[in-house]
């Protein structure tokens, strides 16, 4: 039975049954396992901000001090994952919400100037393999731990990746545009790596979107197959990427 790994911006959960919408399609698939992998973004924004803590943003990546990583963790492995195994439930799974570590990949720390940014490496194997012979719908937060136990903020685009890698998955980004987006604004169906780097020289691939691409494009390489961008707005959307039809931005090697 095919996996498929699914990112979810944190986005999804500031839209009323917007995740709901999303998982009732998933449960209507006989012929496949998921994974979802989320972020939570606003979340963090409104934890940190009633805390008293500015945020801030290098080339697309949330600066993750120590001192707000006790916020960060509670936005996401807590209040966000647990908004969404709540949707979950509703629309039919038995969701078990997760982090990194016992999705089998370990954190460690990406650049000093970003404080307690994470990346991933493969870890010990995971649990999810397991979890999906039960019929569990595994809910991944973006908190990674490393081996000296310590708290690491890691992208879910970057997440997605590691995880898809380790389960040899097929991954859809499901994010807030329908596709990624040309200088005039129009949606781009298929990109490659040296598309990619242009749009990215030229300033019209930057920021969130940038991190997005570079990750999808790391991920079809290590993969050897297409990724997938599209938007959670639509759940027909992964509806028909799941029958193999072509929406949204498809990046390949």
């Amino acid at each position: 039975m095919q996996t498929w790994v699914i990112k979810l911006g944190g986005a999804v959960l500031n839209t009323e049954d917007a995740a709901k919408a999303l998982f009732e399609v998933l449960a209507e698939q006989t012929q496949a396992q998921f994974v979802i992998v989320h972020g939570g973004g606003s979340l963090v924004d409104k934890c940190l901000t009633d805390a008293g803590f500015a945020s801030a943003k290098h080339q697309g990546l949330r600066i993750s001090p120590k001192e707000q990583m006790p916020y960060i963790v509670g936005a996401l492995a807590g209040c966000a994952n647990k908004q969404l195994m709540s949707q979950a439930i509703v629309a039919g799974h038995k969701p078990v919400g997760l982090s990194l570590y016992e999705a089998g990949v370990i954190a460690s720390q990406k650049l000093k100037a970003l404080g307690q940014v994470g990346q991933c490496t493969s870890g010990e194997p995971g649990i999810i393999p397991s979890l999906l012979e039960q019929g569990r719908l595994p809910l991944v937060s973006s908190v990674g731990f490393g081996e000296d136990g310590q708290w690491y903020n890691v992208n879910a685009d970057e997440a997605s990746a590691a995880i898809a890698k380790e389960l040899d998955a097929e991954v859809i980004f499901m994010t807030d545009v329908e596709a990624v987006l040309d200088a005039n604004k129009q949606p781009l169906h298929q990109l490659d790596t040296n598309q990619i780097n242009t749009l990215i020289a030229d300033g019209v691939i930057l920021g969130g979107m940038e991190v997005k691409v570079k990750t999808s494009l790391l991920a079809a390489q290590h993969l050897r197959r297409g990724v997938y961008i599209s938007s959670w707005q639509k759940p027909e959307n992964l509806a028909a990427l799941l029958i193999g039809e072509h929406v949204g931005t498809k990046i390949t090697p």
